[in-house]
């Protein structure tokens, strides 16, 4: 709804005072700003680089007030987005103004602005007008909510604003299909065209991502969210929210962000940082892994293997690429790790007392009981550490008890001597020798018994965790009569081949990271560095059971986001292809799960043209619900040579340009296709094509070449699929879900070509 013309006035003078306002508190940070840095530069010079108690506390003040200072420097582009007017009850009504960072006024202590993440700002997302509250820090606070305003701000200017009625909010709320109103704001935002990062969407945040933001903290948080729902978006707010909320228990070192490949992490860079975020570590599961295991090999990623199965034409080969993956993603694969723990629990049991000559210092009995029960909670290498430090506590007075059954013997000695001899030089001389002998044997004692105790347990903790999994794959008790008939041999025998196989040449599968990983958990504990108080996966459907069991060893009170979408699997073989298997078997039914079904990325017409795919798919998911933002139909075309195929990619290139628009991604059905595509366009094309490897870092996305399993999560104005036909795409689950991803990344335009025979699945 169009504001009038006052009102127009009226908040464009509101904007003019903020934006003085803004000028003055940044004048006057920065002349603080000033004044520290000189102090700090003064102190360092007087310390000479000695430890100086006043320089270091100078030093964290600079460090606040300068996040300070950028922090209103960022502001004077956009200093709010939006405007509630709400009266607490037995108050007067209030304007309240929100954007991306509090900003308050030093002298005063007022708040300008509203942070996004505050209990207020609840109501600019999720509020109705009428009866309205929030959830305070001191408990519920009720009023009436009588407005919600937008604005469209740019470089300090008040373009436009909207305010939303109460029809729209009637309309939102009623769950029509593919009625989605979209409000004239939300529509001007996702017009813009896409960058070559992830952005931050706190002026677009819509109610149901605003719930998943907000969500509780100690839960696992199970998002299954549509293509171009903003579930990576929202995964990531939903960290600046928590920090913002906890901040007092949480930082960004307590926060691990799982993606999907170094790409993806590119892509998403921009998004905490822009929120104020810092810390936060960002790193695949391989990255993770191998960090964790101290391992120098060559990572064997899902990507380079996924790409190895949609080359691979030996259909018994594929089997077993296929099989043995699948296996050491399950459950039943740490079921049998844990077996595996359990006979070394075992093994560890078989120990004898901690003598030291003829003397017991620790009796068996009671280490096996502190060792089996007391401590059973414990890493098996955990609970060693701890008895050993329980014991420590104790081992003077053993060691002790045994040098007075030293001194008693010889007592008895020295008794006699005196009782037998004359008091003489010969009765001295025995004397002194008999003391000189117990005080040497009571020192020799007192050093051996360290040394036997210190012998022990090291000896008993000598697990080398580095080869367990090796010794877990060749202990045949494990793969007996009883587990035989849920894995064949044959599937074992070939993971034992490749695992020496890739050893020999410094390579680690990817598939065995989890089990790695579990292995070293159990036994030597999670260390304390790799402890978080939350994680976030994303991509989650991508990972098998394990590696999310494995994941949840890391963190505390079971804080996890979850986020992914079952449509977009393209890892089947590994996978997760039901959320319930996975609340089920890793959450015990402890997890809260939420759907997504709303998209933001594409047109109408994009998102039904894929829509036709992901209904071929076995999963039953709910189609993906366009907001109403119409465009141009997606084309398909056929293609009788590359050289067709190159001059209608540069008529296609001349089309987005046009409409002022820059990313134009031709998708490749794998890489070795997109090394063709490539070869064909510096022959065919007037424009320079960068082909994307998964090993690549940096994301530019002007005009690329991009294999399909390695667009998860990205977007660009325009899609090319390069040769949808029915050898590239055919009716399998695996190219149903390949090709549904790469319809899926346009946000405007989109081209099908085939050459040949056309898929069905178009």
């Amino acid at each position: 709804m169009a504001l009038t013309y006052d009102q127009m006035k009226l908040e464009r003078e509101n904007l003019k005072d903020t934006n003085t306002w803004i000028n003055d508190e940044i004048l006057e940070i920065e002349k603080s700003d000033k004044n520290l840095k000189d102090k700090i530069d003064s102190l360092r010079k007087q310390s000479k680089g000695k430890y100086n108690e006043e320089l270091e506390t100078k030093e964290k003040l600079y460090e606040i007030t300068h996040k300070n200072l950028e922090k209103y420097q960022e502001a004077k582009e956009q200093p709010y987005f939006g405007r509630v007017d709400f009266r607490e009850y037995r108050r007067e009504k209030e304007a309240f103004y929100i954007g991306k960072f509090g900003l308050g006024d030093m002298t005063t202590g007022d708040e300008k602005v509203i942070d996004w993440r505050s209990p207020l700002a609840d109501l600019y997302y999720s509020g109705t007008f009428g009866d309205a509250f929030y959830r305070a820090p001191m408990g519920v606070v009720s009023g009436e909510l009588s407005l919600k305003r937008k604005f469209l701000i740019r470089d300090s200017e008040l373009k436009d604003a909207f305010d939303e009625g109460i029809n729209e909010i009637i309309l939102k709320s009623s769950n029509e299909e593919g009625n989605s109103l979209i409000d004239d704001f939300l529509r001007i935002n996702l017009e813009e065209s896409v960058s070559s990062k992830l952005k931050d969407v706190v002026a677009t945040i819509q109610k149901e991502q605003n719930e998943i933001i907000r969500a509780e903290k100690n839960t696992a948080l199970i998002v299954q969210g549509s293509a171009g729902s903003g579930k990576t978006t929202v995964a990531l707010h939903r960290l600046a929210y928590l920090l913002y909320k906890y901040k007092e228990k949480l930082d960004g070192n307590d926060i691990l962000v799982i993606a999907p490949n170094k790409l993806f992490l590119d892509y998403i860079s921009d998004v905490l940082p822009d929120l104020g975020v810092s810390n936060v570590k960002q790193r695949t599961f391989e990255e993770i892994a191998f960090e964790i295991l101290s391992i120098k090999a060559k990572a064997l990623t899902k990507d380079k293997k996924l790409s190895d199965i949609l080359e691979e034409k030996d259909t018994k080969k594929l089997k077993f690429i296929t099989n043995s993956s699948k296996l050491r993603g399950t459950i039943l694969y740490k079921t049998l790790m844990d077996r595996y723990v359990k006979y070394m629990e075992i093994k560890d049991l078989d120990i004898e007392d901690i003598k030291v000559e003829n003397y017991t210092l620790f009796v068996k009995k009671e280490i096996q009981r502190l060792y089996a029960e007391d401590m059973a909670h414990l890493a098996l290498n955990k609970r060693k550490d701890e008895i050993k430090r329980y014991f420590n506590l104790k081992i003077d007075e053993k060691i002790n008890s045994i040098l007075e059954k030293i001194d008693f013997s010889y007592e008895y000695q020295i008794a006699r001597v005196k009782k037998t001899m004359e008091d003489g030089i010969e009765r001295r001389k025995k004397l002194i020798e008999l003391y000189d002998e117990r005080d040497s044997r009571k020192s020799e004692l007192k050093a051996k018994s360290r040394e036997s105790f210190e012998y022990y347990f090291s000896e008993w903790k000598q697990i080398d965790t580095g080869k367990l999994y090796m010794d877990f794959l060749n202990n045949e008790e494990l793969f007996a009569e009883e587990t035989s008939v849920k894995i064949p041999k044959e599937i074992i025998k070939y993971i034992r081949k490749e695992l020496s196989s890739n050893f020999e040449k410094g390579i680690i599968d990817s598939d065995d990271l989890a089990s790695m990983l579990y292995l070293k958990f159990k036994i030597e504990g999670v260390p304390d560095k790799y402890k978080y108080k939350h994680i976030v996966i994303d991509e989650a459907q991508d990972y098998s059971i394990f590696q999310i069991a494995v994941l949840k060893e890391m963190v505390l009170s079971n804080s996890l986001t979850i986020v992914g979408d079952i449509g977009q699997g393209i890892y089947y073989y590994r996978g997760i292809e039901q959320w319930e298997k996975l609340i089920d078997e890793v959450f015990k039914e402890e997890a809260t799960y939420v759907q997504l079904t709303q998209s933001y990325r594409s047109t109408v017409e994009i998102i039904e043209f894929a829509n036709m795919v992901l209904m071929k798919q076995k999963n039953k998911l709910k189609p993906a619900m366009p907001v109403l933002r119409h465009g141009k139909t997606p084309e398909v075309l056929e293609f009788k040579t590359n050289r067709e195929f190159g001059e209608k990619l540069d008529e296609i290139v001349a089309e987005v340009e046009k409409i002022n628009k820059k990313s134009v991604a031709v998708i490749g059905r794998n890489y070795d296709e997109c090394k063709k595509i490539k070869d064909h366009l510096k022959k065919y094309s007037n424009y320079n094509w960068d082909l994307i490897k998964d090993t690549d870092k940096n994301l530019k996305l002007e005009k690329i070449i991009i294999p399909s399993y390695m667009t998860k999560g990205l977007e660009f104005d325009c899609s090319v699929i390069y040769n949808c036909n029915k050898e590239n795409y055919s009716d399998n689950e695996l190219d149903k879900k390949i090709l549904y991803v790469a319809l899926t990344r346009a946000l405007h335009l989109e081209y099908i070509f085939y050459n040949g025979e056309k898929s069905k699945l178009i």
